[in-house]
């Protein structure tokens, strides 16, 4: 779907088609859903979040404004619900970074056979880091989203979306610097 073609699907949306949004839907379920998985850690509540994003941005299409793409505007929504479902449900302010994460991360950079404990390292690592730094290192490294994007979903500038970048990953090197020197 071109930028375009987004676009005159969203002019439609603001005029009431429900199915113009519902091919908004369809085009961002996916970003949406894995989004809130990446902090809610669970498959029900990430979808919860993801439904609950949608109903919010049907509800509020008039305020959308176009200086940003549609999709950073749902999922700037998308990971205030998701941040917002987490201290609801009084889970620590500090998201679990799930099991199955840390080892895709880990299987980047670990032998076969030194995985598991390589993820089960990350994965604390991760949790340990501040909310800011744990969110910007998820959003760019595990959901593949430009500086830029970031920046506009945490509403922050790219200057201090690189600061904690930098810092988070430092951190994470620091924190994993002994299983290098153990699989080396």
């Amino acid at each position: 779907m071109t930028a375009a073609d987004e676009q005159h699907l969203i002019q439609q949306a603001r005029r009431g088609s429900h199915e113009a949004f519902r091919c908004l839907v369809e085009r961002h379920m996916k970003q949406a859903y894995n989004i809130a998985y990446r902090f809610v850690s669970n498959h029900d509540d990430a979808e919860e979040v993801a439904q609950e994003a949608f109903v919010r941005a049907y509800r509020s299409m008039d305020s959308f404004r176009g200086e940003a793409g549609f999709g950073t505007w749902l999922y700037r929504i998308v990971v205030n619900l998701s941040l917002n479902h987490a201290k609801q449900t009084k889970r620590r302010m500090n998201r679990e970074v799930s099991h199955h994460e840390a080892a895709t991360l880990a299987a980047a950079v670990a032998p076969p056979g030194e995985r598991s404990v390589v993820a089960d390292h990350l994965e604390k690592s991760l949790n340990e880091l501040s909310t800011l730094q744990r969110s910007v290192v998820i959003l760019r490294h595990l959901d593949g989203l430009s500086t830029k994007e970031v920046s506009e979903i945490l509403r922050c500038s790219e200057g201090t979306v690189k600061t904690h970048l930098f810092r988070g990953l430092k951190k994470l090197r620091e924190r994993l610097r002994f299983l290098k020197e153990e699989l080396d």
